[in-house]
């Protein structure tokens, strides 16, 4: 069933795109873009993200052919409405975090040793899930959409992944969290060219 959009998002984007010119921009990473800004209401995203056209080609493939996708908090979760994400947080051997470790890297860790390759990695909210992710990476991921919000450790995590090897979407910056990781996932799930 094709995707209806609301009037009120209609609208929301023509106000966006007479705000910000995001033209230049490759289609994915325009999408992604728009998308993010649309969700936190904030053009400096604009500036701030670090797409990779490549990177979101495979993640987006990844997403249409049925891959698991796996969200460091809930609130990721429960806004990628067309999948059922797994979050590793409710694992119960995450309860008890490893020595030296958050719930959330404890629950990442326990994820990238079982999840199979080629899966969607989604964290918005806790930049020590993203570290984990960078110490102990997942196997073969699709795409890692590392996004988290926060003063401590996020602008840092996310510099980290923009280094790295991995396939990413990312911003610089403290900005960041749940609304705006969702929103560059589900940009790639509806685009329609």
């Amino acid at each position: 069933m094709p995707r209806v959009i609301h009037p009120i998002e209609v609208e929301s984007y023509r106000i966006l795109r007479s705000r910000i010119d995001l033209s230049h921009l490759p289609p994915l990473s325009r999408a992604v873009a728009e998308r993010v800004i649309h969700a936190a209401a904030d053009l400096s995203f604009g500036d701030s993200l670090v797409l990779d056209e490549d990177a979101l080609q495979k993640g987006r493939e990844a997403l249409l052919n049925g891959a698991p996708v796996y969200c460091d908090a809930r609130m990721a979760a429960a806004g990628i409405t067309s999948r059922t994400p797994i979050v590793p947080l409710d694992d119960p051997r995450a309860k008890t975090p490893e020595p030296g470790l958050t719930r959330s890297a404890t629950a990442m860790r326990l994820a990238t040793r079982e999840a199979p390759a080629g899966a969607v990695w989604v964290i918005g909210n806790a930049p020590t899930a993203l570290f984990e992710l960078l110490e102990h990476p997942p196997t073969d991921p699709a795409l890692i959409v590392g996004l988290p919000v926060g003063f401590v450790g996020a602008s840092e995590a996310k510099e980290a992944l923009a280094q790295s090897a991995l396939p990413f979407v990312t911003n610089r910056g403290e900005r960041g969290g749940s609304a705006v990781a969702v929103a560059a996932v589900n940009a790639l799930i509806y685009y329609d060219a």
